[in-house]
């Protein structure tokens, strides 16, 4: 590997500069020693005597004679040396005036084709324009992806706002200044200020620091949004980024779309039971005119089973319309896990927590009951069929496992949305039934496949 950073051997122009240097320590000593002869053996002793001066020549190798020449020598070292680093000098003056250049993101600058001629330094010349090139187009790159991102930033329609630690809005795009100011700019403004100005809903949903919906009334219409707040550093110094999402139509079409499901599920389970009662009902009439009592009681047990079906699954629809406000409350963990085990066969895994709690017991049973079911409904083994429950920081988990197939990433990403079922007889309200539990509770739900096969279902209450 080659030396980096002046580590390790000396490069060509190193070694360039290092001979040169030899060449002249040479010089100036041969200067030094042509001086000194001068000065000892001729020509001054001969010029003196020619003079018949009063005073004889200085001795070889006698401090007089050693300090006169270097006295006389330093002019011509000085001499020497000025010469050999004139070029260098100027290298390094257009070097540092380049990198304070680029310091300033000036790229354009380049060194002139006479700083060539510096002694053995025509590699490093070389290396600085090569090095000046690549900084120019990684500039011109860099300068291409912001002109892109901002493009891309200033026409989404999701309203974007950066805001320092002051509280200075430092960005923000179309859909943020269309929705706050009217398309004025926004950059420098207060945003405290900025917000007292904005609608009741839209400054709680701020000030509960945590992503929501809120609605507000726009030209006499409700509209609902989703605002999401994050801290984020930027350039070393903290900033917070506020992103509002026009939900409206999204909503709408989603509603649509979950009004035709619901249409759909109960149209299909109507017609499944309809059918029978219809055929049953046919059928008893035939059995009462002929007087056949025993064939009349199974015919009428019949369509008070198909009845008592559809009771269920209209019952079922109906408790998650009427879903009450969750009223916390203690609970006793014992009395609970009880109550829990007697209308779901499970596995505790762990302990009964010792810690108290406080939720809505009746709800968040009703959620583990329809986690259990599908545990058991899954295909694996009854006994592996578990729940834990365990205090993390200030929340509660509970934990539903089992050992069946799991399911694919196309289910995990749909199984918690009303109606979705991929039971023929499913209604699709089990999954969804425990995330709105969960959510009144402030809590969510999570599911994940298991390593070794099976679901884990997680319910985190605070």
């Amino acid at each position: 590997m080659g030396a980096v950073g002046g580590f390790g051997r000396p490069g060509a122009a190193g070694m360039n500069m290092l001979q040169r240097l030899a060449l002249l320590m040479l010089a100036t000593a041969l200067t030094a020693l042509l001086v000194h002869a001068a000065l000892t053996h001729w020509p001054l002793p001969a010029l003196l005597a020619g003079l018949h001066a009063t005073w004889p020549a200085p001795a070889a190798g006698s401090p007089l004679a050693v300090a006169l020449s270097l006295l006389l020598t330093a002019p011509v070292a000085l001499w020497l040396a000025q010469l050999w680093l004139a070029p260098l000098a100027r290298l390094l003056r257009a070097l540092e005036g380049a990198v304070q250049s680029w310091r300033e993101g000036d790229f354009s600058v380049a060194l002139a084709p006479g700083e060539r001629r510096a002694p053995g330094l025509s590699a490093l010349v070389d290396l600085h324009a090569a090095l000046a090139q690549a900084l120019r187009e990684q500039r011109q790159h860099l300068a291409q992806r912001e002109l892109l991102l901002d493009s891309v930033v200033q026409h989404t329609p999701l309203a974007l706002l950066l805001v320092d630690a002051q509280g200075r809005v430092t960005l923000a795009n179309l859909a943020a200044r269309q929705l706050l100011s009217g398309g004025r700019s926004l950059a420098g403004s207060d945003f405290e200020g900025l917000v007292a100005r904005a609608p009741e809903a839209f400054r709680q949903a701020l000030e509960a620091r945590h992503d929501g919906l809120f609605s507000v009334a726009l030209e006499g219409q409700d509209e609902t949004f989703h605002l999401s707040q994050r801290d984020i550093r930027l350039h070393g110094q903290p900033h917070r980024l506020v992103l509002i999402r026009r939900l409206t139509r999204e909503l709408a079409r989603e509603e649509v779309a979950s009004w035709k499901r619901v249409i759909r599920v109960i149209s299909h389970e109507l017609n499944n039971s309809l059918a029978p009662i219809s055929s049953l009902a046919h059928t008893g009439r035939e059995l009462a005119r002929r007087g056949d009592a025993d064939k009349l009681d199974r015919a009428l047990a019949g369509i008070a089973e198909r009845a008592n079906h559809l009771h269920r699954f209209l019952e079922g629809y109906a408790r998650v319309a009427r879903l009450p406000a969750p009223r916390l409350e203690p609970v006793d963990w014992g009395d609970f896990l009880r109550a829990l085990a007697a209308q779901a066969e499970f596995r505790l895994r762990g302990a009964a927590p010792a810690e108290p709690a406080a939720f809505d017991a009746p709800q968040v049973e009703q959620a583990l009951l329809n986690l259990l079911k599908n545990a058991h409904e899954a295909g694996g083994a009854a006994a592996e069929v578990t729940l834990a429950i365990e205090r993390a920081g200030a929340e509660w988990r509970f934990e539903v496992a089992d050992r069946g197939p799991g399911m694919s990433e196309a289910v995990l990403a749909q199984a918690l949305l009303p109606f979705y079922s991929t039971k023929r007889s499913g209604t699709g309200l089990g999954l969804a039934l425990a995330r709105e539990i969960a959510e009144a509770h402030g809590g969510r739900i999570g599911l994940a496949n298991r390593e070794g096969g099976g679901l884990l279902v997680t319910v985190v209450l605070p």
